[in-house]
């Protein structure tokens, strides 16, 4: 009798467990209960939809096509390159930049399967359905670098250029002096460090790391304000308004498992191959990638950025002094990013 009743409490305490880490599915847009379908989107290779937002100049007339790619906890609707300049100077340069919601975010399908592979795949696919010719720029946001990385990596013969804007870094990538990578780590709130653990090591107990109520998980995801500098602060309080805060819930609203966590998922995972490996997919000078980094970045330490391009020393390294991680949206800093990629001005 004994033994019945231990086997009946570990079954039962197993079924708790499943049901406790197993991520609910998610609420595709456009299915039954699900969010309405309000944004252009096109369908992808594997029946898959990806969102967009077009912004600048018609693409049938621009001179510079760019495709960009939001960060963590965003959405198409975030894109902070032309939004952020003036009509007339987007006009007289004629800039085109289709923004997307990456998989599992806003009104894109989520992919179950997605990898840096797939998502560069993507941007490819949406490219050529959107006729942006056989090259075309990418521009990447903190965890958006991602995508940036893969594109260099899988579709570097597709780009005329490519910037990564405070991109997110993966502790984890061999390159990175065991020293270095692991002092950079530490300096993190110990919630993230575990966070990051738990995306890295054991990527199936994501759901429950960030949902549990016992330690403390993610900072990002529980908006703590604490993670950003002074001036990121300041910039926060500057863009937030109404129309922000309706995007907000846009982000989101397919669940955060397939948007939120699995991006921690890929972006903390194994990687299958190491950025400071790559070649210059340029050496003849007809394109150019940059990385923008503020040096007060309390999201993604400026020790790991700057070794990287001493790694790279083919991609343009531009620091910014004194800013944190929001610094793009500083008066003048989104022509500045655009006119380096496009122009190669300094």
């Amino acid at each position: 009798m004994l033994k019945r009743i231990v086997l009946v409490l570990l079954i039962g305490l197993l079924a708790w467990a499943y049901q406790n880490i197993r991520p609910p599915p998610p609420k595709i847009c456009g299915s039954p209960g699900g969010p309405p379908i309000t944004a252009p989107r096109v369908k992808l290779r594997d029946g898959r939809h990806l969102a967009y937002k077009e912004h600048g100049v018609p693409r049938e007339v621009a001179k510079y096509k760019i495709i960009y790619v939001h960060g963590f906890g965003s959405c198409r609707h975030n894109e902070l390159i032309v939004s952020n300049m003036s009509p007339e100077v987007v006009q007289e340069l004629g800039v085109y930049v289709v923004s997307i919601d990456r998989p599992g975010y806003g009104e894109s399908d989520p992919d179950p399967n997605r990898t840096l592979k797939s998502l560069a795949l993507d941007i490819e696919e949406l490219a050529d359905q959107l006729g942006l010719g056989s090259r075309f720029y990418v521009i990447g946001f903190s965890m958006g670098g991602q995508a940036v990385w893969g594109c260099l990596k899988y579709i570097p013969n597709r780009l005329a250029g490519a910037t990564l804007v405070a991109p997110v870094v993966n502790y984890w990538w061999p390159s990175f002096p065991a020293n270095l990578s692991t002092e950079a780590y530490y300096k993190q709130p110990a919630g993230d460090q575990w966070t990051l653990r738990v995306a890295h090591h054991i990527p199936w107990l994501i759901y429950w790391w960030n949902t549990q109520k016992y330690f403390p998980a993610s900072s990002v995801i529980a908006q703590n304000l604490e993670i950003f500098s002074p001036q990121d602060l300041e910039i926060l309080v500057k863009i937030s308004g109404p129309q922000r805060e309706n995007y907000k819930s846009q982000v989101k609203q397919q669940g955060e498992f397939e948007s939120l966590h699995r991006d921690m998922m890929v972006g903390f995972g194994k990687w299958d191959f190491d950025p400071m490996d790559l070649e210059n997919p340029f050496s003849n000078h007809e394109g150019s990638v940059h990385i923008w980094q503020g040096d007060d970045d309390r999201l993604v330490p400026v020790t790991l950025q700057r070794y990287i391009v001493n790694k790279l020393p083919w991609i343009h390294y531009h620091e910014i002094p004194r800013s944190g991680h929001m610094f793009p949206y500083l008066d003048g800093m989104s022509e500045a990013i655009l006119k380096a990629l496009v122009f190669g001005e300094k």
